[in-house]
């Protein structure tokens, strides 16, 4: 098949070559319709894949009710569209034309994946970081041939890996560290890799890929989507010799492939660790020894692997002083072990409620309510493995944040006056409110002040905001008792 102009399917959207200005209105209800139809579990044949049995696995990964589920995944996470400029309710809309025509493309060999979009994001500690973002069509190829790779490599990944897999997150990671603390291992070895997706090596990725995968097809239609050109902001196409896109669907189990070589080898080496995609804390019981296990891991990474130890975030401390997925690991009393919140992690939680609150809000409390309950319930769902010793902080974080409103407050009344009435008719009395609406300390003082309180108490917050103390209680309930008489013993 011929290569467009960005070396997308010319088939797809042959009525609007240039980007969707003049593309006709899809129906993506209608399109989710049809896939949800051709998915159905009762008509779709089980995937047999195995390591012994993979020399037709293009076919699996091109069937039609693989396709139909991929698509529908892609379609959830709603991503933004590539270079091609269609989004993702284009391509679902159209899913009843294009899905029988991609798994000709598949099987045939003529699909070519389009170029990637690179964009960059601002990381909180500093820098850029750079983003792929392929083409739906293409993220619609790479979650099909995702399905069916990953109940292959999946189970043959190492159990201390948790990173983007099925079944694993920060929590798991966080308890088995947690664990190894518990059993004395009390220095860390934190080792992060520098500018990992943009350093992976294709050959030696590919190399591992195929001691597994038999289907030379499935390999190929690997290595295109690896080889696939990147759009930079600035619109200069740049050829990819390695790495890997950070943001299509398929880097993730490939990022895990690769890094399975580093967990088998510490594995080997008797070493107890931790590892999340590219960040991986290492636990051993004395300085001296986590400086020796730093330079031998270092050694091996560079040397074999061919990737680079970030210097500068790589080092040897204490749990406490260490930064894993936004936790720290504390020994308190009675030895027992803490998870808290990392120094960065306040940090960003505390930038970020100054942003959800500016100074000048330009908007209604309602919007302002509903931004904030939206970040801090997402916030909260990561971070509710936090132990009880934390719930300190989160109600200064309440009060924090409830202070901030109220100093919103009396800015949207600009003058005196008006915010004397108002705190009157909220139920302040005349001389409480005369003293916090005439007080020329500034809005961040009156909203301290008891008429202000009084006028907006906790309760009134209680009913329209999220409390990050009730939350965590919400998600980590206390156990219930066996028995009445245990109450007795209740704290």
């Amino acid at each position: 098949m011929r290569r467009a102009r960005h070396r997308q399917l010319e088939f797809a959207f042959a009525d609007s070559p240039q980007g969707g200005k003049d593309a006709r209105p899809t129906d993506a209800s209608a399109g989710k319709a049809y896939l949800l139809h051709i998915a159905n579990p009762r008509k779709a044949n089980p995937l047999a894949a195995t390591a012994a049995g993979t020399e037709r696995l293009l076919e699996e990964a091109a069937s039609e009710p693989n396709l139909a589920r991929a698509l529908l995944h892609v379609a959830s996470n709603k991503g933004a569209p590539g270079v091609d400029g269609k989004s993702v309710d284009a391509v679902l809309g159209s899913a009843r034309r294009l899905l029988p025509l991609l798994h000709r493309e598949l099987l045939s060999g003529r699909y070519r994946p389009g170029d990637v979009r690179r964009v960059w994001i601002r990381k909180p500690q500093g820098g850029l970081r750079g983003l792929g973002i392929p083409n739906v069509m293409d993220r619609w190829a790479q979650q099909a041939l995702l399905q069916v790779l990953e109940p292959i490599f999946e189970p043959g990944l190492h159990p201390s890996s948790h990173g983007f897999r099925p079944g694993r997150g920060a929590s798991t990671a966080i308890a088995e560290a947690k664990s190894y603390v518990e059993q004395g291992l009390t220095w860390v070895v934190d080792l992060d890799l520098s500018k990992f997706f943009d350093r992976v090596n294709h050959q030696r990725l590919l190399a591992r890929l195929e001691c597994r995968v038999k289907d030379r097809r499935v390999l190929d239609l690997v290595r295109r989507m690896l080889k696939a050109n990147v759009v930079m902001p600035d619109g200069t196409r740049v050829a990819t010799q390695v790495g890997t896109p950070q943001g299509g669907p398929l880097s993730p189990l490939l990022s895990n492939i690769v890094l399975d070589e580093l967990d088998r080898e510490l594995e080997r080496r008797g070493l107890r660790f931790v590892r999340y995609a590219d960040d991986c804390n290492i636990f051993v019981r004395s300085e001296r020894a986590g400086r020796r296990v730093m330079d031998s891991t270092r050694r091996f990474i560079e040397g074999r692997m061919r990737l680079v130890v970030n210097e500068e975030k790589s080092k040897v401390t204490r749990p406490e002083a260490s930064h894993f997925l936004g936790f720290r690991l504390c020994v308190g009393k009675a030895k027992a072990v803490e998870v808290r919140l990392s120094q960065r992690s306040h940090d960003r939680l505390g930038q970020r409620i100054r942003e959800l609150t500016p100074r000048l809000l330009g908007r209604s409390l309602t919007d302002c309510f509903e931004n904030a309950n939206r970040y801090l319930r997402g916030w909260m769902a990561h971070f509710r493995i936090c132990t009880v010793e934390e719930l300190w902080y989160f109600d200064r974080y309440d009060a924090h944040l409830r202070r901030r409103i109220r100093a919103t407050i009396v800015r949207q009344h600009k003058r005196p006056r008006f915010l004397h009435r108002h705190l009157c008719r909220r139920g302040a009395g005349s001389r409480a409110a005369t003293r916090a609406a005439y007080s020329r300390r500034g809005p961040w003082w009156q909203a301290n002040h008891p008429a202000l309180k009084t006028a907006y108490p906790n309760a009134w917050f209680a009913e329209r905001l999220v409390s990050l103390r009730e939350e965590w209680r919400r998600l980590n309930p206390a156990p219930k008792p066996a028995s009445g008489q245990l109450l007795l013993f209740a704290p």
